[in-house]
């Protein structure tokens, strides 16, 4: 069992097991209380005024307390993340990394923003950690380039990966979680795939180019083309086939 558990984490491509490692490491630390949450939430204050600048970085490593919401975000990013990392962005690690700081810079910059904004600004102020609104931008983006993938959810019905964001905001807000973080997570997902899918494709211009210092950091190298298992396929519009 020990040995199957190393041989998957071994397998994982970098971002996808670094980001892993360092969101459990963190949340051990403080469900331990090794590291304090005091000294890893989004702050913007301390962060101005006392130069506290790893809050940016901290706030989207800590996901709460070790408890069952914590296993399922944690299965959400390994196995969303490392899909993307595998599929999508395969050989293209710098673009995922970017990918990843645009989502963080645009989950950033709604918070502060909202919190600037009267009769929101209270709603705002409650979200201090940015880690879950993270994940779900990443089974956003996954949702809508797989589009026609069949999936089920808790074996009670069946539907297409188009909706499963819609799916799981409503399941949140079935358990009574905040629906605000799965939200954010939907706009700054579809920031990024407007950006970096649709937009390029109406004017044939690519707003979201990934640095070259980026590029600089990684090589291009092979990797294995990973798919869920037993998945199946949903027809496509009929549209969109004929569409020449």
């Amino acid at each position: 069992m020990a040995q199957a558990v190393e041989e998957w984490y071994k397998q994982m491509p970098i971002i996808t097991r670094s980001y892993l490692t360092a969101a459990v490491i963190t949340t051990v630390g403080c469900s331990l209380d090794i590291i304090s949450p005091y000294n890893l939430y989004l702050n913007p204050t301390l962060v101005v005024k006392q130069y506290q600048f790893w809050r940016l970085v901290t706030n989207f490593l800590y996901f709460r307390k070790m408890d069952l919401d914590f296993m399922f975000h944690m299965f959400f990013l390994a196995r969303y993340c490392k899909l993307l990392e595998e599929n999508s962005f395969r050989g293209k690690t710098a673009d995922f990394l970017y990918m990843l700081l645009f989502g963080a810079s645009v989950l950033t910059g709604i918070v502060l923003i909202g919190g600037m904004i009267p009769y929101l600004s209270a709603s705002f102020a409650k979200i201090i950690f940015l880690s879950n609104s993270l994940t779900f931008m990443m089974v956003y983006v996954w949702s809508k380039q797989n589009p026609y993938i069949h999936m089920s959810f808790l074996g009670l019905f069946t539907f297409t990966a188009a909706y499963l964001p819609w799916v799981l905001l409503g399941f949140s807000i079935l358990v009574g979680a905040s629906a605000w973080v799965d939200l954010l997570g939907m706009i700054a997902g579809h920031a990024y795939y407007f950006l970096a899918e649709v937009y390029p494709r109406m004017t044939n211009r690519r707003p979201l180019k990934t640095p070259s210092f980026l590029k600089a950091l990684f090589a291009d190298e092979p990797v294995v083309v990973a798919r869920p298992e037993d998945v199946r396929f949903a027809a496509a519009p009929f549209d969109e086939i004929h569409q020449d």
